[in-house]
């Protein structure tokens, strides 16, 4: 099966690896999608050292791909959140990881987008919060599909030539 869903996460210090799985699965399954066909995870920089995430990524034997709250900023999202930006400096974790991953974008492309109406994704699943009573830390998750396996280089980037299909 062809590995196409980035999975954007956002969660507090100290998130279990369990509770991100169990998010991702409740999410998959509400949804109707293949966990099979998860390509990798996806968050502000930030996380990227974040036990939950790491371990859950090893366990799952799927990449972390991060990016950094300017880049994530940089992305027009369904769900902004005041209270996130205030916190990370972005407005957007879950989404926009997911969807900038989805894109298969490099740090060589050119960047700020002004929207994200021309990403070749398809946004899926718009960010959810999960919580368990007993567990500590809270996980956002959302889900994005890339349209197709791309790869782009500076030169070869347009900004006319990329779509989101939502």
């Amino acid at each position: 099966m062809q590995q196409v869903f980035w999975v954007g996460i956002g969660c507090k210090g100290g998130t279990s690896w369990q509770l991100i799985d169990r998010a991702i699965e409740q999410i998959f399954r509400e949804n109707q999608l293949c966990q099979s066909a998860i390509a990798g995870i996806a968050t502000i920089d930030t996380k990227a050292s974040e036990v939950g995430l790491v371990e859950l990524c090893n366990l799952r034997n799927l990449p972390l791909k991060t990016f950094s709250a300017q880049i994530l900023r940089s992305v027009c999202v369904p769900n902004p959140a005041t209270i996130t930006d205030h916190k990370v400096g972005t407005p957007s974790v879950a989404e926009a990881a997911a969807i900038l991953a989805a894109s298969q974008l490099t740090f060589m492309t050119v960047f700020p987008f002004t929207s994200i109406e021309e990403l070749r994704v398809r946004f899926l699943v718009p960010k959810q919060i999960f919580q368990l009573q007993g567990q500590p830390g809270a996980v956002t998750l959302a889900v994005a599909q890339a349209s197709k396996i791309i790869s782009i280089t500076e030169k070869e980037f347009r900004m006319d030539s990329v779509r989101l299909d939502v």
